[in-house]
């Protein structure tokens, strides 16, 4: 079954080339955007398997409306396309659930195989940010612990009542896996039961209390 994917870029000539690009790869794009809040009602009325988005859009920009669509909508894959190859937004994208992080410059040859990679469960970002990931993964979580992305997104999906087959399914990953993630949170964070890490996950921000 081809992917399905929505599209947002508040320039038309970008968003009809990525179409172009990722149609000819047997992909479907199955809804395209302008701006943060259409892409908010686009994804919730198709459900596509992944979102590629710009970072600079009206209303809201691409990293906020990632941070909303893992509320709203965790099961797709967010992608960011970008000229920014600054840390700073790297970090951030990191940080606000983004599975993909591609340099525009480099879509052609990157684009098509991070939409596979974070479809698949992995994380992709473009060479030439790596560094920013190293420093993201090296910096504590302010309680001297360092949390994987991986960590961070299981700790969230545990914080918003999700079951270890839930999150399993949303991430691809096994039962298994998942409670290892969570046996290692625990140990890293000094925290003995689930209701310790939903306190700890609104205290970082990571879900509304």
């Amino acid at each position: 079954m081809a992917l399905r994917i929505v599209l947002a870029d508040d320039h038309v000539l970008v968003r009809q080339g990525i179409r172009a690009l990722l149609e000819g790869t047997g992909m479907q794009v199955v809804g395209e955007a302008a701006d943060g809040n259409e892409v908010l009602r686009v994804v919730q009325r198709e459900r596509p398997d992944a979102v590629v988005l710009d970072i600079s859009m009206p209303n809201f920009n691409g990293l906020a409306a990632a941070e909303r669509l893992g509320r709203s909508c965790p099961e797709a894959r967010v992608v960011i396309l970008t000229r920014h190859d600054e840390q700073q937004y790297v970090t951030e994208a990191l940080r606000s659930g983004v599975r993909g992080y591609v340099l525009k410059q480099q879509a052609a040859t990157d684009l098509v195989r991070a939409i596979r990679e974070v479809c698949g469960g992995q994380v992709y970002l473009s060479p030439g940010v790596s560094r920013a990931v190293a420093d993201f993964h090296a910096t504590p979580s302010g309680d001297g612990a360092v949390l994987s992305l991986r960590e961070r997104q299981v700790l969230q999906l545990i914080a918003e009542g999700k079951s270890t087959r839930a999150i399993g399914l949303l991430l691809h990953l096994s039962a298994k896996t998942i409670e290892t993630h969570r046996s290692r949170l625990m140990h890293k964070l000094d925290i003995h039961d689930v209701a310790g890490l939903v306190r700890y996950a609104i205290r970082k921000g990571l879900i509304q209390p």
